[in-house]
């Protein structure tokens, strides 16, 4: 069986009045492991320290989608700040899926028509299909770029399992040629790599990120990769 809903998302942000930030996942959207309150997922994944970063530094960004999960308010510079709660988190979602069932056809992942998508996917390949994984991660870039075309599109390398890592790092390894060759020809893609320096200690299960660490950690990596695009 593959592994037990993981870390894999796409968050999308899109300049406005507020920049928007659609999280598309699994289970770091949803904030996995943690259980469901009210029919709402009560942890934010890496999506509250994204945030709170950008408020901080004075940026415009809201999260949106069909979803729901996280805190009412979290705190930015020791006040109380509505947290919005809107994601497209899917957990135990693989690409394949997360290609066909919310990006092709201009389904959830680009209704909000983004202006930057962030995307951490293929854990949930890794046991069963892992060689397939690439490809499918082309296709599913292909796809974002070909419904934003003047969007970027941030994709990086999936943090690490407490087992399998010879098939993550396999994948990994696959990830900045098939980005370089993205934008090479001309699509707006870039790399950001979320293996680096991630201790298997900051993953609750063995898969999903902690709470303390392991999330933060995620969200200040986003965060540092596309600060100098949001307002």
């Amino acid at each position: 069986d593959a592994p037990a809903e993981i870390a894999d998302a796409i968050v999308a942000l899109r300049r406005g009045p507020a920049e928007l930030v659609a999280s598309l996942a699994a289970a770091v959207a949803a904030g996995l492991p943690h259980l469901k309150r009210g029919g709402c997922f009560i942890h934010p994944g890496y999506r509250a320290e994204l945030f709170i970063k950008a408020k901080t530094d004075g940026k415009k960004i809201t999260l949106v989608g069909s979803q729901k999960a996280g805190p009412t308010n979290v705190k930015v510079n020791g006040a109380d700040v509505m947290f919005p709660k809107g994601n497209e988190g899917y957990p135990g979602i693989t690409i394949g899926d997360l290609d066909t069932k919310h990006v092709m056809g201009n389904k959830s992942a680009v209704n909000d028509m983004a202006n930057i998508v962030l995307l951490h996917i293929g854990t949930n390949d890794m046991s069963a299909a892992a060689a397939a994984a690439p490809d499918k991660l082309s296709a599913i870039i292909d796809h974002l770029t070909t419904a934003l075309p003047n969007s970027l599109i941030v994709v990086s390398s999936i943090i690490p399992l407490s087992f399998g890592q010879a098939a993550v790092m396999t994948y990994n390894s696959k990830i900045p040629g098939i980005v370089q060759m993205k934008a090479s020809a001309g699509k707006h893609v870039i790399f950001v790599d979320q293996f680096k320096d991630f201790p298997v200690g900051e993953l609750t299960d063995g898969v999903h990120p902690n709470d303390a660490m392991g999330y933060p950690r995620m969200g200040d990596v986003w965060y540092a990769a596309i600060k100098q695009y949001l307002h």
